[in-house]
């Protein structure tokens, strides 16, 4: 296979790639960057190919190849690794204690702006953040699924707007 067949080839899988990349990483970016080293490496080694041979599962191949050397990479720079004699890195950090103080007071704050709310908007706003759906609190209220969207909406809003009273201006993100 000369040089111009193998890299017209490899750009018809370019879609491919990108989606197994994609479907392996589940990040737009690190799939770029994974896209990117198995072109690199195809490139490279494209002597390494025999022709005749499946183009599509080699490059593939070498995609997971990739990703698995990658995974394996982020997992050991996780690992710590503690060569003093009475394992002093390890055990050094077991006498951290975590002040909460702080997160407590703004959730009983928080909490607070809540309970203020109409009954008619804090209990579809509540149901919404223990994770019921939609349809499913419209269905236990009773209400239409657009009006269950803007009780929810105004909810947000109120709270939003507590918060701006109390903390002074939000910075919009």
């Amino acid at each position: 296979m000369t040089q111009g067949e193998f890299f017209t080839e490899f750009s018809r899988m370019t879609s491919m790639l990108n989606a197994f990349a994609y479907n392996l990483t589940k990040n737009s970016e690190d799939a770029k960057d994974l896209y990117q080293e198995t072109a690199f490496r195809a490139m490279t080694n494209r002597d390494k190919f025999r022709p005749g041979t499946n183009l599509k599962a080699w490059l593939f191949t070498i995609m997971k190849n990739i990703f698995i050397n990658n995974y394996r990479k982020k997992v050991k720079a996780n690992t710590i690794m503690d060569n003093t004699d009475n394992l002093y890195y390890i055990n050094s950090g077991a006498e951290t204690v975590e002040n909460d103080a702080d997160s407590n007071i703004l959730i009983k704050e928080l909490t607070g702006m809540i309970e203020v709310l109409d009954d008619s908007t804090r209990i579809p706003f509540l149901m919404h953040y223990q994770g019921f759906k939609y349809q499913e609190i419209a269905d236990h209220l009773s209400l239409p699924l657009g009006t269950v969207k803007s009780r929810i909406f105004f909810a947000r809003k109120d709270l939003k707007s507590q918060i701006s009273r109390q903390y002074g201006k939000l910075r919009e993100a």
